[in-house]
């Protein structure tokens, strides 16, 4: 069995000097090497840090992918010492630059690193930094919450390495079982967003809405946000526009044997705030035209209520739209004080599941954004953002207008309120 001190040292003895670099040996056959991915803060429009990636390769010359490396380990012990040498030659060369003001990002397996950082092997974590003179407030430790069972044996590792300064990031967010429950115990410095989430998102607008909140909550929760695996033009800007901190991919910098200078940014970094002012003006300008007949139409409705006309006739232009689901009138309360008003083809709220939530006549709205902000501005239309409708599995917008009605000789405020089927 290893001591702590003899561990690094045995590590130590399985570096070697290569074109400048250091590599690692694992047996006699394997040599392992450092790529250096670049990360960007998006606020600070410059690089911050970088993940360390493993590569390998045979002695005949063939490349090894990494996942093959630690699947050939025979035993915990082996993958141990394998995953160890990685980060030995990763801080080797990381050092060797030593950039003033930049992370590093170490990847562990998550097999082996409750043991090598736990509290029954305290000393090790300050003897690596020691030996290479840095501090751990510039080392970032990725762990791959979802692959770990034992979240208090997790939570015990990362409060060792936490008191070494080191900073946590939790790795691949959003695949496989990646909870919240576990962002909430683990308190990480990092969250680091999964390409599939990503990728997914700036594609599909309803994804795009769903991580545009995780960003929100994951801030909530007291963590930085990381969007990686970052590949093209549409997902740099879903990052911009989520209000992710960091970004990471090949749209930036592809992995490489050295790391950027202290202050680079890519023109692809440079360039994407005049491009989200572009994408935020196009969607503003597509939205305003697509929406500009149901505002229009809803503000008639609203003309014609104040008016004394009935609802049928007051909301028939606004019916005849192709978008419309539904219409109703709310009191000054915000309780719906009229029945629902139903597109023809879709008469009582579609599909026959949502049948509970189709009848809403004495339904309480007060607390919905559509009533708040017409009552707060009456004669003029509001429009909401797109959000889950109660009465079907789609997503709807809701427009709004506030009028007075006079009945006798009391004058009460309503708000006429139109549902659109929405993306």
């Amino acid at each position: 069995m290893l001591t702590k001190t003899s561990r690094l040292a045995n590590l130590l003895s399985n570096l070697d000097q290569k074109d400048g670099r250091t590599i690692g040996r694992l047996g006699d056959s394997i040599t392992l090497s450092s790529h250096f991915q670049p990360i960007y803060s998006l606020s600070h429009a410059r690089v911050v840090g970088h993940e360390a990636l493993l590569r390998a390769r045979h002695v005949d010359g063939h490349v090894i992918p990494p996942p093959e490396v630690f699947k050939a380990c025979r035993d915990l012990s082996e993958l141990s010492w394998c995953d160890s040498l990685s980060r030995v030659v990763h801080l080797s060369n990381y050092v060797a630059d030593l950039p003033s003001a930049q992370w590093l990002f170490l990847n562990v397996h998550p097999d082996t690193s409750q043991a090598l950082f736990g509290r029954e092997n305290p000393t090790y974590v300050q003897e690596v930094l020691d030996h290479f003179q840095i501090t751990g407030g510039k080392v970032v430790i990725e762990v791959l919450e979802s692959a770990v069972l034992d979240v208090e044996e997790l939570k015990s590792s990362t409060e060792v390495l936490r008191a070494h300064g080191c900073l946590i990031a939790i790795d691949d967010f959003g695949a496989g079982h990646s909870n919240f429950d576990r962002v909430w115990n683990l308190k990480p410095d990092i969250v680091k967003l999964d390409r599939s989430l990503v990728e997914r998102a700036a594609l599909d607008p309803r994804s795009r809405r769903i991580v545009i909140q995780m960003v929100s909550l994951l801030h909530e929760c007291g963590a930085m946000v990381l969007m990686e695996g970052v590949e093209t033009l549409d997902e740099a800007l879903l990052a911009m526009e989520a209000d992710a901190d960091m970004v990471q991919g090949y749209y930036f910098g592809r992995p490489q044997l050295a790391m950027m200078p202290d202050g680079h940014a890519p023109e692809s970094l440079t360039s994407l705030y005049t491009g989200l002012s572009q994408r935020r003006k196009d969607e503003a300008k597509a939205q305003r035209l697509q929406l500009s007949p149901y505002l229009n139409a809803i503000g008639n409705t609203g003309v014609l209520l104040s008016a004394g006309r009935p609802i049928e006739e007051a909301c028939r232009g606004f019916m005849e739209l192709a978008s419309t689901e539904l219409c109703y009138v709310l009191n000054s309360e915000g309780y719906q004080i009229s029945r629902p008003l139903w597109a023809q083809d879709r008469n009582g709220g579609g599909h026959l599941a949502y049948e509970p939530m189709s009848d809403t006549e004495g339904g309480c709205w007060a607390r919905r954004p559509y009533f708040r902000r017409a009552v707060e501005a009456p004669g003029k239309v509001q429009v909401t953002a797109p959000y889950r409708t109660l009465h079907g599995k789609h997503t709807c917008v809701t427009v709004s207008y506030a009028f007075y009605h006079q009945q006798g000789a009391e004058r009460e405020l309503r708000v006429v309120c139109g549902d659109l089927i929405w993306g």
